[in-house]
């Protein structure tokens, strides 16, 4: 219960637990560039990508970061080299390879504990993407992996970084035929428009920056050697940290621009109305979440014997959490998105608040979709989902995943 006119109750929960320092400076940034974006993006028609400064010096403090893993690896091999025969210098060397190698630039892979499908596997899903790429002028993907969550994303994989789609069925399920397609263009929209993050360059510094945070990270409850570390490691430590700001600092305004043009796409190809829709499928993300946990739950007290088990098949999960998600009522969407104005509630610390992309939806012309499957395409795709939506059922119902 709360009251839509003064906003009693309208966050009975209360502000959301703290982060880390990272995760805090990226929520505060996201805060305090919103705004500011947002009558930026929406000045003027359409908005547009672009590289500026801040991600000219993020690249070279990537770049820089690279270096020093490069410089691990030259001096590692000519320890062992020089010092063969010796154990020192030959035991340093091997200890600066682990950690070159620890700190490697990651490439990425394909995931073996979730479906992933390809074109011979699902033509008309592939077919659908290849027609909203094209609209948002890149190519499709390589690879759709299907999994359970709430959400969706793209990235890149492999030496040739190949393209992969992930498609969460707690997101995809609910979604209306529409609404699947302006998630589609949302997320191809990153492609189109570049994303740094997601690049080798600048993504793999900023993993490889969290690899060196959690390596000279303080130990609680030190022993006695472990307190001497950590007194030695307060400026390793600090100009780690400060780096990593730093180059949050310079990606995140790329970042969140990036989200209002993938927003953009998103209206183009599905349509202005289901692209609000996603971004309020987003803010129940949390309810959808808690559904799936209690069937989880539910259907653990079936298997040890507590009641009768059940003659369906396991697959309907998706098919009652999107009868789930239909039942809530509008009210609870007005008082989400009231609760995002507050907390400034964002999918994760890199997109802009909720309810700004939305506002810069709602706020553009009105925008037609251009791409509108019919009826017995979204039929198809189903059909294509199906050992996908089963196999991902009885992993969540057993509480594998």
């Amino acid at each position: 219960m709360w009251c839509a006119a003064c906003d009693w109750n309208v966050d009975p929960g209360g502000p959301e637990p703290s982060w880390s320092r990272l995760d805090r400076l990226r929520r505060e940034l996201a805060r305090r560039h919103g705004e500011r974006l947002l009558r930026e993006v929406t000045a003027g028609g359409p908005p547009r990508g672009r590289r500026d400064a801040a991600s000219i010096a993020a690249y070279g403090i990537a770049l820089a970061v690279h270096a020093v893993t490069a410089a691990l690896v030259v001096g590692g091999v000519l320890l062992v080299v020089g010092g063969w025969g010796s154990v020192p210098p030959v035991a340093v060397g091997v200890f600066l390879l682990a950690l070159a190698w620890t700190l490697r630039p990651r490439l990425g892979g394909l995931p073996d504990d979730v479906p992933v499908l390809y074109r011979k596997d699902a033509p008309r899903l592939y077919a659908l993407i290849d027609e909203v790429a094209e609209a948002a002028g890149t190519r499709g993907v390589d690879a759709v992996v299907v999994g359970t969550e709430v959400n969706a994303g793209v990235t890149t994989y492999g030496l040739r970084r190949r393209r992969v789609l992930t498609l969460g069925l707690g997101l995809w399920e609910p979604a209306t035929g529409q609404e699947r397609v302006a998630l589609l263009g949302h997320e191809l929209g990153h492609y189109a428009h570049g994303d740094v993050r997601h690049g080798v360059v600048v993504g793999g510094a900023l993993r490889s920056l969290a690899a060196w945070h959690y390596l000279v990270e303080p130990v609680l409850h030190p022993s006695p050697l472990e307190a001497v570390l950590n007194v030695l490691y307060i400026v390793p430590r600090a100009v780690i940290l400060g780096t990593h700001m730093l180059l949050e600092h310079l990606t995140l305004r790329a970042a969140q621009r990036g989200e209002y043009l993938a927003d953009a796409l998103s209206a183009r190809v599905g349509s202005t109305e289901a692209a609000v829709g996603v971004l309020d499928l987003c803010l129940v993300a949390s309810a959808a979440e808690s559904f799936l946990l209690r069937e989880r739950n539910a259907r653990q007290v079936v298997r040890a014997g507590r009641t009768a088990a059940p003659a369906e098949p396991a697959a309907r999960v998706w098919t009652r959490l999107a009868e789930y998600v239909a039942s809530i009522p509008e009210s609870e969407y007005e008082r989400q998105r009231r609760v995002a104005a507050l907390r400034g509630h964002s999918v994760d610390t890199t997109h802009p608040p909720t309810h700004l992309r939305r506002i810069h939806l709602l706020t553009a012309t009105p925008s037609p979709a251009t791409i509108t499957p019919s009826a017995a395409v979204h039929e198809e795709i189903t059909r294509e989902l199906a050992p996908a939506r089963e196999s991902l059922a009885q992993a969540l119902l057993r509480g594998s995943l």
